[in-house]
């Protein structure tokens, strides 16, 4: 008995031992990199999945500056079913016409600079029923040193042809792109695709960075590597959740991500007649069903 008792102990010392270095590591991880990114109080009232095993991450990304919160450039749902794993990301084209409360009919980029984080959720509620519980925000600067950060040989990106934005020359094919790279090849929408084509790279480039994440990110890593990159983005998931869903994708356990973007085929016109502009009108009852039918299946 004293010996099972020795062997008991020596266990919970090594147990006790990990989850220092686990807790020091992200710590570690979190201090390098937490001066980068102010952290402010965000009102924001996230609605459950009906399913308890799905999260939906609203991800915006902006070029904002300071106290200038401006339109959102990129705007995306993230969806994860822990129990069999699946990542699937949704894509909304910044130009879509849509119903803004308070505000009426805008593009939906605009949501953000009239509310935040909130008023975009509430939108993509009331558009397309989605219920989003949870946020990332994110500005291009810290997008870029997220990636040099993380991936400091770069990310392996196939590039779909040649582009130039910015003084950044990207050549098709294969490559490593470093944070800035990556950014403007995402970003680019200066050809006669528009937010079509731009949108799909945004997709093929977070596609990229989670295929790779496992070449970077050993389970030993991940809390350091979890603790940086909270460092750069603003976020209400929890450090436990983050670590959770970190380690599906560090050990390489997730299905490839699936990708959807809105409006699907045939269920928009352009309508250069309106206050906001040149708008994509949406059919919204068909991209509704579009979406839930993507996120359900």
């Amino acid at each position: 008995m004293k010996v099972y008792k020795r062997i008991l102990l020596i266990v919970l010392g090594i147990l006790l031992v990990f989850e220092c270095y686990l807790i020091f590591s992200f710590v570690q991880g979190y201090e390098s990199t937490k001066h980068n990114l102010p952290k402010q109080k965000v009102a924001f009232n996230g609605e459950e999945a009906p399913d308890e095993n799905d999260l939906n991450i609203l991800i915006i990304g902006t070029d904002s500056r300071g106290e200038d919160r401006g339109r959102s450039d990129s705007l995306m749902i993230a969806h994860y079913d822990q129990k069999s794993q699946q990542p699937k990301l949704i894509s909304i084209m910044r130009d879509s016409y849509v119903d803004i409360p308070g505000y009426g009919k805008d593009k939906i980029n605009a949501a953000y600079s009239y509310g935040g984080i909130e008023l975009v959720r509430k939108t993509l509620k009331e558009n397309f029923d989605i219920p989003i519980e949870y946020y990332v925000t994110i500005n291009f600067d810290h997008f870029k040193e997220a990636i040099d950060s993380l991936f400091p040989k770069g990310v392996e990106i196939d590039a779909e042809k040649d582009l130039d934005l910015d003084q950044v020359f990207i050549k098709a094919g294969k490559q490593k792109m470093d944070g800035n790279t990556l950014l403007q090849y995402s970003r680019f929408r200066e050809d006669e695709e528009g937010d079509f084509g731009r949108i799909r790279r945004q997709q093929q480039v977070l596609s990229g960075i989670s295929q790779q994440v496992t070449n970077v990110t050993s389970l030993s890593r991940l809390p350091k590597t979890t603790g940086k990159l909270l460092g750069y983005v603003d976020t209400n998931l929890s450090e436990s959740t983050i670590l959770s869903v970190g380690k599906d994708f560090a050990l390489g356990n997730t299905k490839k991500i699936e990708t959807l973007a809105i409006p699907i085929d045939k269920s928009w016109e352009f309508n250069n007649n309106t206050s906001s502009g040149s708008v994509l009108e949406l059919d919204t009852a068909a991209n509704t069903k579009a979406i839930q039918k993507f996120l359900t299946e």
